[in-house]
């Protein structure tokens, strides 16, 4: 019987396996690009693959889990993640850009289905430790994307090949899948047919028409969505509009991660010294500022640099959100299951969106519709506090 460490550990690994694969592929993209020859729209309808196997991939979890169990759902998730790498590379290889929506389909479809599982299995190892531990998986997903970047901007610096790129990262994913999955207890969070029964006498609860609901769903829709556009198309907007090599457009990816990285892992300090909604209203200012920067600047290193401010706006709007979503009302967990539904969408139907928009009129001018979401955010942040505002923070500094 694994310890609780071990379960841990593992954990930590299969959200960090996910950011290493994702930065691998985006800090590929504008040689992807190249390689398969596509416009940008073309590229987007390309980034649709990973989209739809993203959602089919979450809205299949929770049956999945229930069936299953957090184990065999984490394996089959993350072994589709790293097959889908050795897809993506054959597709890259052969200049077909079918085949590499497919191979992103089926990432999509892993990475809905694990991270899930690995949510659902965290959340049960931080009730029996009765430590914090939601904060750092996340941080380690992000960690991961900043090793997966560091990697990519090797590769474009050396000039390897993007298929060889790939395949070694799948390589490097496999063994480590077989070697932690065992650490995770199997079972976990299967659901009982006498409890499955149950569920439907819960009391309904007519949380479309809550207006706080609504507002934290906008907060989760903005910060989903700049997140994800930096994911898919930022190497590519820097090296499209603001002239930067593909080796610079990782490094700028790079800043990216790393920015997400330091607000989730520091995270848990300024929420619990100025709560929620200061939180949220910061990282929104900080997000739109660093966007406002990359879409007007005129200077290439300014606009690189803004991307600090970009992925610090982004790392903490969704899981503050999230838990605000849970304590907005009754059926907290229909609540969080909305809401978190309607950020992947945003997550990951937007940027493909976004490509679109891009072919038209410019990535820069596309990236306005992320902006003026983030700015809306802004104003929806006193969504977030607390129902109950007893000895919490966030009412402390609205008269600081």
């Amino acid at each position: 019987m694994p310890s609780l460490n071990q379960r841990r550990l593992a954990l930590f690994v299969f959200f960090f396996i996910p950011g290493v694969a994702m930065a691998s592929w985006v800090t590929r993209t504008p040689a992807i690009r190249d390689r398969i020859e596509v416009s940008i729209a073309e590229m987007g309808l390309v980034l649709l693959g990973l989209s739809l196997g993203s959602m089919s991939g979450i809205l299949l979890s929770s049956f999945a889990v229930g069936r299953f169990g957090t184990r065999a759902v984490m394996l089959a998730g993350t072994w589709l993640v790293a097959s889908s790498v050795a897809v993506m590379a054959l597709g890259t290889v052969t200049a077909q850009p079918l085949i590499v929506s497919i191979g992103l389909g089926c990432f999509g479809l892993g990475m809905g289905l694990a991270e899930i599982a690995v949510n659902i299995d965290g959340a049960m190892v931080e009730r029996q430790s009765g430590r914090a531990l939601m904060h750092a998986l996340h941080g380690c997903f992000s960690l991961g994307t900043v090793l997966g970047a560091l990697a990519g901007m090797a590769a474009n610096a050396l000039e390897v090949p993007v298929e060889m790129h790939l395949a070694l990262i799948a390589v490097f994913i496999v063994p480590a899948i077989f070697y932690f999955i065992r650490f995770v207890p199997a079972g976990t969070a299967k659901t009982d047919k006498s409890q499955a029964a149950g569920t439907s006498t819960d009391a309904k609860d007519d949380y479309w028409r809550d207006p706080r609901l609504l507002a934290i769903a906008l907060i989760v829709l903005a910060v989903a969505l700049a997140e994800g556009a930096a994911n898919d198309w930022l190497p590519i907007l820097m090296v499209d509009e603001h002239g930067f090599s593909k080796t610079a457009g990782s490094l700028v990816f790079l800043v990216f991660a790393s920015a997400m990285t330091i607000g989730r892992f520091a995270g848990g300090y300024f929420l619990e010294r100025f709560g929620r909604s200061a939180v949220i209203r910061t990282s929104a200012v900080f997000g739109a500022l660093g966007l406002a920067c990359v879409i007007f600047a005129h200077n290439p290193i300014l606009a690189g640099a803004s991307v600090l401010l970009w992925g610090l706006g982004a790392s903490l709007g969704f899981p503050v959100a999230i838990s605000a979503a849970g304590d907005s009302g009754a059926n907290s967990a229909e609540r969080v299951k909305i809401v978190t539904i309607g950020g992947y969408i945003a997550f990951l139907v937007g940027p493909p969106l976004l490509g679109l928009l891009g072919e038209n009129f410019g990535l820069r001018n596309a990236m306005l519709v992320v902006l003026a979401l983030l700015l809306a955010a802004i104003l929806a942040a006193p969504a977030v506090r607390p129902r109950n505002r007893a000895n919490n923070k966030d009412t402390v500094t609205t008269t600081a």
